[in-house]
Parts: C-alpha cells; structure tokens; sequence
C-alpha cells in the first residue's frame, strides 16, 4: 500500500509542476506550485525506496510530504493564506521521517 500511495504521490507532484510551468502565471503561485511538487515528488521516491526497511518512516515521509505540498497547492488554487501555518507541519514530519530512517538504518 505505502508504494501505490507513493506513486500516486509522485504523479500528483508531477501534475502540480506542469500545472505551476503552464497553468497559472501569478509568480506566487508557480512558485508555490513548483516547491510543493518537488518536495513531494522526491519523498514519494524516497518512500519507496526506504519501504523495504524502514515502513513507518516511508509512511511519515509521505504524510509529511502530503501536508507540506497540499497546503501549498491550495493557496496557489486561492485558499486563504493562513494555511501557509500548517506548511511547515509538514516539513517537521519529513524530517521526523528521515530520522527515524536514520535510526532503522543504524539498527542494521
């Protein structure tokens, strides 16, 4: 399940960086846009490849990376800014997933 979700992941970030390159010119948003899908699409990568090993941080990885890009996606379709808060939620999971991976790699 964690690979059908990092793949669905992946092509998400991958829409969400076409959308932002050809859909919507307000600088903001492309950039927005353009963070969020490459953020989510190097976790989605990532979560793959570290399932195997260590699945509880490839599932936080995922979610970390789903709250991170999904609230930037959504102010850059204008949702109220206030969800740039929420962002960084996100990004503290992330980085709460590459630990962890730390740790089940060091455990090995």
């Amino acid at each position: 399940m964690i690979a059908v979700l990092a793949a669905l992941s992946a092509a998400l970030a991958i829409g969400a960086g076409a959308f932002g390159a050809h859909g919507v010119s307000d600088p903001k948003a492309v950039e927005w846009l353009h963070t969020g899908g490459t953020y989510q699409l190097i976790h989605a990568v990532a979560a793959i490849a570290i399932m195997g090993v260590a699945r509880g941080a490839a599932v936080l990885l995922l979610i970390g990376a789903a709250i991170f890009a999904l609230t930037l996606y959504a102010m850059a379709l204008g949702a109220p800014r206030w969800l740039g808060a929420i962002t960084p939620i996100g990004g503290v999971l992330m980085i709460g997933g590459w630990l962890w991976a730390a740790w089940q790699f060091g455990q090995r």
